[in-house]
């Protein structure tokens, strides 16, 4: 019997599902290997700009999402507005195993990095009823938290027979 993922002439190998459920977990490894090194780009960024903390908040359903707001404060609590400094950061191609740099506006690249979590950690939290939440980048205490509230139908059947 012939192997069907075995190339006939010039014919491409047939992929399987096994074949991209295994780039699909390899690429998210090597993908999840560059957030805490672009978290750390990010909050030296933000400290060096005299950013104390950045709330993302973000918004999504029917199979669309987006952020909605950045908002930046100083060690007081006070507004800011977010300069334009452009921030390298680390992104994973997919079926390559070396990640590439690429630079951006400091408020593109928090962008970029919270929908990676977003990503990594509720994927399809923009899908059917979808999801909302903040994300909280505290430049002081080193971290990002993720507040994160889906959205779902619920229904309750009954039947009764007298």
């Amino acid at each position: 019997m012939e192997d069907p993922t075995t190339p006939k002439g010039d014919s491409a190998p047939i992929i399987t599902p096994e074949d991209v459920c295994l780039r699909w977990g390899r690429h998210e490894a090597l993908a999840a290997r560059l957030l805490p090194v672009n978290k750390a780009t990010l909050l030296t960024a933000l400290a060096a700009v005299g950013i104390a903390t950045v709330i993302i908040r973000f918004d999504g359903c029917g199979d669309s999402g987006q952020i909605e707001e950045v908002e930046a404060l100083d060690a007081n609590n006070i507004g800011l507005e977010i300069p334009d400094v452009p921030v390298e950061m680390f992104e994973q191609p997919w079926n390559d195993e070396v990640a590439i740099a690429a630079t951006m506006p400091l408020t593109g690249a928090l962008e970029a990095h919270a929908y990676r979590l977003l990503g990594a950690t509720h994927p399809g939290w923009e899908n059917n009823d979808g999801a909302y939440g903040e994300f909280t980048f505290d430049v002081a205490n080193a971290t990002i938290r993720l507040e994160h509230a889906d959205r779902y139908v619920a229904t309750e059947d009954y039947s009764h027979e007298f």
